[in-house]
């Protein structure tokens, strides 16, 4: 999978946009009649961006991280202040090309897992430049 675009966050103002919110959970069968409106609000932002200056919005290409629910043309909010671990998603700059694959840390080095059997995953030769750019947090993806 691969970085098509990359786009800093930029919230557009200084005043937290809210959204109203339902309450409670939604069934995926039949409504429930006595669920009304709420004028709950939430803040999109203070729900996905931990750091409004680390966070970037990257669009992908590509379907190798499809069972991690990555598709081709989502969107990932990438944190670039945390700390990379084993098992993070991870937009990753390997030899000069951004990737995006799941970070596993071995006893033998490390290696940059795809989440589709059709696509091998990625053995980081000791020899090679890795930069581990950032976290993928949240995955966009449109319905």
């Amino acid at each position: 999978m691969k970085v098509e675009g990359v786009y800093s966050y930029a919230p557009g103002s200084a005043e937290p946009r809210m959204i109203s919110a339902g309450v409670g959970h939604v069934p995926a069968g039949f409504p429930s009649p006595s669920q009304d409106y709420s004028d709950t609000k939430i803040d999109l932002t203070q729900m996905l961006v931990r750091d409004e200056l680390s966070t970037f919005i990257v669009r992908v290409s590509g379907d190798s991280m499809q069972d991690a629910g990555i598709y081709d043309g989502d969107k990932l909010i990438v944190d670039r202040g945390i700390e990379p671990r084993d098992g993070h998603v991870v937009v990753a700059i390997v030899d000069g090309e951004m990737t995006v694959k799941r970070l596993c840390i071995t006893p033998h080095g490390v290696v940059l897992q795809a989440e589709n059997s059709e696509y091998p995953d990625v053995a980081v030769a000791e020899l090679s430049d890795l930069l581990i750019w950032g976290v993928a947090t949240t995955c966009l993806h449109q319905l």
